[in-house]
């Protein structure tokens, strides 16, 4: 009996520690005017999430102090970081900060990513990926450098192409480089890995009257990303967020012409299904980045939430 008891134990230890390692889904999120910094979401399933309310952390970079776009990844040690978009116009940089719990910040800094063009407009909506080939962070943008690229209707200060930098360490970064340039102004886009040299990219034509979503396909994280494909989201729709359930990728997506959040599921990036009916975003979120964490940081984050009740 009591060798039977000690197995009990254990098994609920090993069980416990198991839940606690779990990994589960994480949404970075803002509210607008997008003054007041980061908030969460999270899921177990990826298609119903729930809100933690309060804010993480507070925007203090740049002249207009706004967190727009939040983007976060977890590395090999467990540390989160951040990237974000600091202001609507200018040419101060990104955002960047670290955390080892998802509630407290260190490091909080801007890079200063386009400073060798000085015409240029805006710095928006970075975007975090891990390259696991080359053990590096890569990290893209976009920008308008005005009279630089071909355009449609849009004016030159509304004509965006992307660029990146990389990093090991985020402390130092390599000289920015263009990233795509598709033939049309582009922004909020994702790189997704599908296989070992198989890459996705999620973007968004900005080009009017267009401005909806769109693919691309490259053998590399870096490209070049060419065959785009037409859209598979609605008209004015941004903001793409993409996370892989079971064999199906999800992608999220701001419908801001319809004031609603949505996604399609595929296997393929080819064929896209309309999953709204399944899927359910609490009010109010703006879009971020999905990215895992550890069921224990999940655990602290809605502990402090009942704290702050």
């Amino acid at each position: 009996m009591r060798n039977l008891v000690k197995l009990f134990i254990l098994f609920s230890v090993a069980s416990l520690l198991a839940s606690c390692q779990r990994d589960v889904y994480l949404f970075t999120s803002f509210h607008e005017p997008a003054n007041e910094g980061l908030r969460y979401l999270y899921s177990k399933d990826g298609y119903h999430w729930n809100a933690i309310n309060g804010v993480y952390l507070k925007p203090e970079l740049g002249k207009q102090k706004i967190m727009r776009d939040p983007s976060m990844i977890r590395d090999k040690q467990g540390i989160y970081h951040l990237v974000w978009t600091i202001g609507w116009q200018g040419n101060e940089g990104i955002g960047y900060a670290r955390s080892k719990d998802l509630i407290h910040w260190e490091n909080q800094q801007i890079v200063p990513v386009m400073q060798q063009e000085a015409t240029t407009v805006n710095v928006w909506a970075p975007e975090l990926f891990y390259d696991d080939v080359e053990d590096r962070f890569i990290i893209i943008w976009a920008s308008t450098i005005p009279y630089r690229f071909a355009k449609g209707v849009e004016e030159e200060n509304n004509n965006h192409r992307m660029y990146y930098t990389t990093t090991k360490d985020f402390k130092s970064f390599t000289a920015t480089k263009l990233f795509s340039d598709p033939g049309f102004s582009i922004i909020d886009a994702v790189i997704v890995k599908k296989a070992q040299k198989d890459y996705v990219l999620v973007l968004k034509e900005n080009t009017r009257p267009n401005r909806n979503l769109k693919v691309a396909f490259a053998g590399n994280p870096l490209g070049p990303f060419q065959q785009v494909s037409e859209p598979f989201s609605p008209y004015l729709s941004e903001g793409p967020a993409v996370i892989k359930v079971k064999d199906q990728w999800l992608i999220y997506f701001d419908s801001y012409g319809s004031k609603s959040y949505e996604a399609v599921s595929t296997k393929d990036f080819k064929v896209f299904e309309k999953i709204n009916d399944k899927i359910s975003v609490p009010e109010g979120h703006k879009h971020g980045t999905i990215f895992k964490a550890s069921n224990k940081d999940l655990k602290n984050l809605l502990r402090d939430e009942a704290k702050k009740k």
